[in-house]
């Protein structure tokens, strides 16, 4: 079933359109160097870190000690942003790892940008067909891979769920980085969805962390019913400004997967970046065996959470409907 805003419900389930072979080969008798480039994670952590941890395990179930079979070269572009990922892919590279992982669509973008040979893979990327990171999903060619997500797709349903959440909402403000082709791709989409759902877009562009002021003044005059935040961070300290000034202005917003109910926002609807980052080991397992990126089909995930915090709709003062509190897959108290 394909997705789209005119659909009845909000179909979490989504046929796969291309999926890795189950099969592995394990180790392949070598150490594998596997460079993890990070656009705001500060640390590898698998202690701590979901998707890290996540990745090791995936790892682990094909057979791969880490240390014995399999080590790490980790850059991260927490301080600095995003204008150090091309700086750091480029070390990755030359420290000679066999191939990169880039979990979201800014580092994939960039590593994709460093080299044309070290095979790149992705996780979590927004709609790779479109911003040309690969030539399709089931043949992506090039020395790119991995997982991605219909991040057009995803825009618009969160607008659904914004709507049945809060039914009155009429005026919903969209903030949005322009930096990121798939987000400008995930706005359009919003914008042909909302005659649809009965509501008006407004449009509230940031290119940097320096924008943050202006864009929070113009959703301050606006006044929004419901807010959507695809925005892929470009600093450390973005997404905690976000959280706390719709927290404080008790805006009803949706935010992508890991991104805002702890700090208080409404509500997350995507897939999961930890079971993307288990996912990804396949990947890595096959590029290690010699199998070349281009040739293994790009996979997009087939369940989707929505993540409520029921703390957050009453300091904002509204009862969401027992339909949507149902399919809930998760409900913060």
């Amino acid at each position: 079933m394909r997705l789209t805003p005119t659909v009845a419900g909000l179909g979490f389930l989504v046929a796969i359109l291309a999926v890795v072979p189950v099969s592995f080969a394990g180790p392949p008798g070598r150490v594998v160097r596997v460079g993890l480039l990070y656009p705001i994670v500060p640390n590898f952590d698998p202690a701590t870190n979901p998707f890290d941890r996540e990745l090791v395990e995936g790892l682990r179930e094909l057979g791969y000690v880490p240390g014995r079979d399999v080590v790490f070269e980790f850059r991260s572009a927490a301080e600095g942003g995003p204008t150090r990922l091309p700086s750091l892919a480029a070390e990755l590279v030359a420290s000679r790892v066999e191939m990169l992982v880039a979990p979201g669509t800014i580092a994939a973008l960039e590593a994709a940008k460093v080299t044309k040979t070290v095979p790149v893979v992705m996780v979590g990327t927004s709609d790779p067909v479109e911003t040309g990171l690969v030539a399709s999903l089931a043949h992506p060619g090039g020395n790119v891979t991995g997982l991605a997500i219909n991040g057009v797709e995803m825009a618009a349903k969160r607008v659904q769920l914004l709507k049945e959440a809060v039914p009155k909402c009429s005026r919903v403000a969209v903030l949005w980085n322009t930096t990121v082709k798939s987000m400008m791709l995930g706005f359009q989409m919003i914008e042909q969805a909302a005659p649809t759902l009965g509501v008006v877009i407004q449009s509230v562009r940031v290119a940097g962390s320096s924008d943050f002021d202006q864009a929070f003044e113009a959703l301050e005059r606006a006044r929004p019913d419901g807010l959507i935040v695809l925005y892929g961070p470009l600093r450390g300290d973005d997404l905690p400004r976000i959280v706390e000034f719709v927290a404080r202005h008790r805006i009803p917003t949706v935010f992508e997967p890991g991104q805002g109910v702890r700090g208080g926002g409404l509500m997350e609807f995507g897939p999961s970046q930890a079971r993307m980052a288990r996912r990804a080991a396949a990947y890595i397992d096959k590029i290690a065996n010699g199998a070349q990126p281009g040739t293994l089909p790009v996979e997009e995930p087939s369940v989707f959470q929505l993540i409520i915090n029921l703390k957050a709709a009453k300091a904002i003062g509204i009862t969401l409907p027992p339909s949507i509190l149902l399919r809930a897959d998760r409900v913060i108290e």
